[in-house]
């Protein structure tokens, strides 16, 4: 059987932040930049505090089914809430995303790798 990769994304806005904690996320922006994001197992947090109070947190899962995924997402959206609650941060509108990179459309160039493996 096949190990299927999936990328979680969680999105969410801050909510009630006092001015400590607020004072506390702006002097971390920069290693929370989106230019830094990636996928990863333990999640990577993005924001821009400074422009406005959403953030993404991005997870990397495995599973063996199609249906792994949907505790794929529900592994990220606890772990997201969790960071959050650790930290004392509030939060609202709490969503996520799902995509099973196996499912995903292969760019130009991997179908060019993809046809020139075959034939």
């Amino acid at each position: 059987m096949t190990t299927r990769t999936f990328r979680v994304t969680v999105r969410g806005v801050f909510d009630g932040l006092s001015a400590p904690q607020r004072a506390e996320l702006l002097s971390r922006a920069a290693e929370h930049d989106v230019l830094h994001a990636a996928f990863t197992p333990e999640g990577h947090l993005s924001y821009d505090i400074a422009a406005r109070p959403a953030f993404t947190f991005r997870f990397q899962d495995t599973g063996e089914e199609e249906e792994d995924i949907v505790a794929a997402t529900e592994r990220a959206e606890a772990a997201a809430g969790a960071w959050l609650a650790e930290r004392g941060y509030g939060y609202k509108n709490l969503r996520s995303s799902a995509q099973d990179l196996s499912q995903a459309p292969l760019g130009k160039r991997q179908r060019r790798e993809a046809a020139r493996q075959q034939g």
